[in-house]
């Protein structure tokens, strides 16, 4: 089937309040502007501190929005197949094609297809138009975006095709001189005519040679579908890990007297999964151990909108921090970035639901669960199948009712269909122990003779989860290895193949002797926890790995990670307006790395040099109030005007036996680090400006060492582009790096400035922002200021070759003007 992308020339309106109908001339929609999708309606919305979402979207309000386009169909979609892919609407998707109704999603992440054929006017213009509505608030935990935020497709087929996700790919039998390739195709015969075919099955290498193929004969009856199974062999094959990512691609093709009806192409690996408690996890038999990062679907300064070169980038920088997998929290995850992860080599835990039956937001997924969950759990496993990325499918995130019999009920019918559809992956639950015993917490505080909570204050932390998870830290270990957490939850273990633990690292080693066939998986975790977290999971082989909250840092759950002077604790864990970013990624949304990032990939033993972060001196006297998903206040800086001769406290990470600190090539003193001092020293010492050196020591020899100088006063504007160049596609995107430094190129962190762009040619600024938790600024304006002296534009390209011409410019700084190709 002919796929084409159908994200052009778009109208986009949306409806309007009573108010606003009424200041404008009484219409019902705002004046419609074409778009290109994707496209996020509620990043462009003005944020409002009293807006019905609040901290879960980052104060950004939800809508109604309409999407029209039309389209002409000629005479020769008579006899063809004529269906649209959607990627994602978010959410309750109304489809209408010619002003009939054509189909509906109420799930904004699962990929839909609507046929089109009955509705159409052949020979003439046609028009479909889609209306998404997130104005039930709230309606998510995070920040979801709004509108046609992924890509839409149009298939053209022949009335004898291969049905949409028709194609399933496995490798069911591998050896080092022989993989089995099972191809199975379902192929759909529309028409009203009987014909006889051949169903033609090519495996090619990376460098597109034939090396296996088979063609087999099929009577494909009229208004019947069918499915065809083959087995080909692939000799010496290539294997997939997330090491050395190598893909064949399979072609489909149904023939007729040498004449190609229809052709489906795919991309697969080959590679091999176990999993049993001797040695864990195994990928082509070797042991792996997961070093996860929870991350969400929004891509920063882009809002939700889902471009392929957006999840590319995310995964190449999570790749380079150290992380081997992912987990998509707590939606599928997009096309685009499964694509990514193949090419790049990253493992990948595909999450279905945030929740089942019981809601955790009023207008949340519960509402339609019982009608759609089968359709949703097979949209995602019909796009995951060939990918060989997903090693995981995570049915729930922290389902309230998974400590019950019912949940447990519902768990299994879940895990079965989704084994029905997909055997050759694994299936996990993320369960948090201590949703599952909220209602007998007080009974079980008294149990722990704990009285520095009451059991008013549990009750009325019991209504959110991340608050009562944060209220009660340090305590979280006793609580979840109480007896109660283990039998309330042991029946939804039993059900899946891996049992996924959020924030329960208290049990890790404890059900290891309780439940002798259990497989652990850590599947949330503080991230403040990651050393003792992995120590553990070293140690022991029916632990997994350890997937931290978060890879990467989004918008939404706004301030979860915040570092609060005020010690107002009347809002709870959550940052108050104008809070909207969460705070509490290893990777800001623009793309830095922050201190924690450095410190996991030491623990990791992935860095061997020191790494050193400096805690922000103007808060040197001040108490600070942290919830359990924050890092220290502090940045990779030496560049502190103003502190001159003022205290100072230094963190400084390594895996060495200890470490020494130079200012100015002055020693101001050693200490230990590594393992036993969960890989960090602090140091206490004046500010002095010039040069910072950490130098690692193991046997009394250096290892590693780490510098960092103090900025000039200059101050110049430094830009880095990340591409060359950018395809005509109308999608494409180049993310360009601005930066304030001084004559020697030392980052100017203390010297923030608006930073203005101007973007002309064949481009547009898809996206301006910093990664400044409580900024008032919007990421489509032209000028935004820097935070730690750092800001990130990205360009999009029109669909037209040519050039994009890009300033940048700021106070006190010479203008800096590039060109970007566009071919």
């Amino acid at each position: 089937m002919l796929r084409k992308k159908f994200n052009e020339k778009w109208l986009y309106s949306r409806r309007l309040s009573t108010i606003e109908s009424m200041t404008n001339l009484g219409e019902a929609t705002s004046k419609p502007i074409e778009v290109t999708l994707p496209h996020d309606a509620m990043i462009m919305e003005q944020r409002r501190p009293d807006t019905k979402n609040q901290t879960h979207t980052g104060f950004f309000p939800g809508g109604t929005y309409e999407y029209k386009r039309n389209f002409y169909a000629p005479e020769e979609y008579s006899d063809k197949v004529v269906t649209f892919e959607f990627e994602g609407v978010y959410m309750n998707a109304m489809v209408y094609i010619n002003g009939e109704f054509a189909g509906k999603r109420p799930y904004g992440y699962s990929n839909f297809y609507i046929n089109a054929n009955r509705f159409l006017k052949i020979g003439a213009e046609n028009e479909i138009k889609v209306i998404a509505n997130t104005s039930a608030e709230p309606n998510s935990r995070w920040y979801t975006g709004s509108g046609i935020y992924r890509d839409v497709k149009i298939i053209i087929g022949d009335l004898l095709h291969i049905q949409v996700d028709g194609v399933k790919i496995s490798t069911p039998n591998i050896r080092e001189d022989l993989s089995i390739v099972e191809v199975c195709t379902s192929v759909e015969n529309d028409g009203n005519v009987t014909k006889n075919v051949y169903v033609l099955t090519e495996v090619k290498d990376g460098s597109g040679n034939i090396v296996a193929s088979d063609k087999l004969p099929l009577t494909a009856y009229a208004g019947e579908a069918v499915t065809v199974r083959q087995r080909l062999d692939v000799h010496s094959p290539k294997l997939w890990s997330v090491d050395t990512p190598y893909l064949y691609s399979c072609s489909s093709k149904i023939v007729v007297n040498n004449e190609v009806l229809d052709e489906e192409e795919n991309q697969f690996g080959i590679r091999k999964l176990q999993l049993d408690r001797k040695h864990g996890l195994r990928i082509n038999g070797e042991v792996v151990k997961l070093r996860g990062a929870c991350i969400h679907h929004d891509n920063g300064v882009l809002g939700a909108a889902t471009f392929e070169r957006a999840e590319e980038r995310r995964i190449e920088l999570m790749k380079e921090a150290g992380f081997n997998a992912v987990r998509s929290s707590h939606q599928p995850i997009s096309k685009a970035m499964l694509d990514a992860c193949d090419r790049i080599g990253m493992f990948v835990m595909d999450e279905a639901f945030d929740a089942w039956s019981n809601s955790k937001v009023d207008h949340d997924y519960h509402l339609n669960f019982h009608e759609w969950w089968e359709k949703d759990i097979q949209a995602m496993v019909d796009k995951d199948y060939n990918h060989p990325s997903v090693i995981i499918y995570s049915i729930g995130n922290e389902i309230q009712e998974a400590g019950t019999k019912e949940g447990a009920n519902w768990n299994r019918k879940i895990a079965e269909k989704t084994r029905s559809l997909d055997g050759t992956r694994f299936i996990i639950n993320a369960v948090n122990g201590m949703i599952c015993i909220t209602d007998q917490l007080g009974e079980i505080m008294a149990e722990l003779n704990d009285n520095t909570i009451s059991s008013t204050v549990a009750e009325e932390e019991t209504k959110e989860i991340n608050n009562l998870m944060s209220s009660l830290m340090g305590m979280m270990n006793q609580i979840v290895t109480h007896e109660k957490v283990g039998k309330l939850t042991e029946e939804t273990f039993a059900g899946v193949d891996i049992a996924g633990y959020n924030y329960m690292s208290g049990r890790y080693e404890l059900d290891a002797s309780l439940y002798p066939n259990r497989i652990i998986c850590g599947t949330e975790t503080f991230p403040q926890d990651i050393d003792t977290n992995w120590k553990m999971v070293k140690r022991n082989t029916h632990l997994i790995g350890d997937f931290t909250w978060t890879g990467w840092d989004y918008l939404g759950e706004a301030g979860i990670g915040k570092l609060d002077y005020t010690l107002d604790d009347s809002k709870g864990i959550y940052g108050p307006y104008p809070w909207y970013i969460a705070y509490c990624g290893d990777i800001d949304i623009t793309g830095n790395r922050r201190p924690q990032s450095y410190y996991r990939e030491i623990v990791w033993e992935l860095r061997k040099e020191p790494y050193i972060t400096v805690q922000r001196p103007e808060h040197y006297h001040d108490k600070i109030s942290k919830t359990s998903w924050s890092w220290s206040d502090s940045i990779s800086s030496w560049t502190w005007p103003g502190y001159e001769n003022k205290p100072v406290k230094i963190e400084v990470y390594s895996d060495a036996e200890e470490v020494e600190l130079l200012i100015n090539n002055q020693s101001i003193g050693r200490a230990p680090v590594g393992d036993d001092n969960r890989f960090k020293a602090l140091f206490d010492t004046i500010y002095q400006p010039g040069e910072l050196t950490a130098v690692a020591y193991v046997n009394g020899q250096e290892t590693g060492r780490m510098k960092l100088q103090s900025a000039g006063e200059e101050l110049e504007l430094a830009v880095k582009v990340d591409r060359e160049s950018l395809q005509a596609t109308g999608s494409d995107l180049a993310y360009i790096n601005i930066s304030l430094r001084d004559g020697m190129g030392t980052l100017q962190t203390a010297v923030d400035r608006k930073v203005s762009i101007a973007v002309e040619g064949e481009g547009i600024l898809q996206g301006f922002g910093s990664a400044d938790p409580t900024s008032l600024e919007n990421f489509f304006d032209t000028e935004r200021t820097t935070f730690d002296g750092k800001v990130l534009a990205v360009i999009r390209s029109k669909a037209k070759a040519g050039a994009i011409t890009v300033t940048v410019s700021a106070d006190g700084c010479k203008p800096y003007c590039f060109v970007v190709p566009v071919i």
